[in-house]
């Protein structure tokens, strides 16, 4: 699931260039900074978020977990509870066939078949119909971090918002002041609560 997480926002790198054919005058060397002055490259604004906290902290991340494993629960209970029936039904089978008749054992054995293969299928759907859920859920939330952190990092001139998990670093080290997981988290849980409240 932490793969939504993986942020990177873009770089923006300006350079200050000066004719070298043009001579400055006397009165203009004196108030025109230097070439290497302008030139000096400002230090890039990079911080990095941890996908790790994000996950567990982000509410709208939290709360489409719990509606997931909810789901999953209630499909592994449906399909057990239809489970139990087929295997009542294929003991009771199993009981009266030297009894029955070669038709009624034919006609048993033929929907126990049907029974399975219906038992098969519920499966599969439930678990395409989750997985199709949690992506479409996973989208969501990896749209509401993008969207907000674009503007976030345009209100503090970040040119790159990178993500460091435990599990998948794709940064091997990073200065703990350049981690502004707390203040992401925060802001979107803020943004979170209010749509939320909106919606009510």
């Amino acid at each position: 699931m932490n793969k939504f997480l993986n942020l990177t926002l873009g770089i923006v790198a300006t350079a200050a260039m000066m004719s070298c054919n043009q001579k400055p005058s006397a009165e203009t060397a004196a108030t025109t900074p230097t070439a290497s002055t302008e030139a000096t490259p400002q230090p890039e604004k990079i911080v990095y978020v941890n996908s790790d906290t994000l996950s567990e902290k982000y509410q709208y991340f939290k709360d489409i977990r719990v509606t997931l494993e909810a789901k999953v629960k209630k499909a592994q209970a449906d399909l057990q509870a239809k489970g139990q029936a087929y295997q009542r039904e294929l003991a009771d089978y199993q009981q009266k066939a030297a009894t029955m008749s070669a038709t009624e054992r034919q006609a048993t054995e033929e929907r126990l078949v049907r029974h399975q293969n219906d038992l098969g299928k519920m499966d599969q759907n439930a678990s395409s119909s989750i997985a199709q859920e949690e992506q479409t859920e996973m989208t969501k939330v990896y749209t509401a971090i993008t969207d907000y952190m674009k503007k976030h990092a345009e209100e503090k001139g970040y040119k790159i918002v990178l993500t460091y998990s435990k599990t998948n670093p794709t940064v091997l080290y990073a200065d703990p002041a350049m981690d502004i997981t707390s203040t992401v988290v925060d802001a979107l849980n803020k943004e979170y609560t209010e749509k939320k409240a909106a919606k009510k």
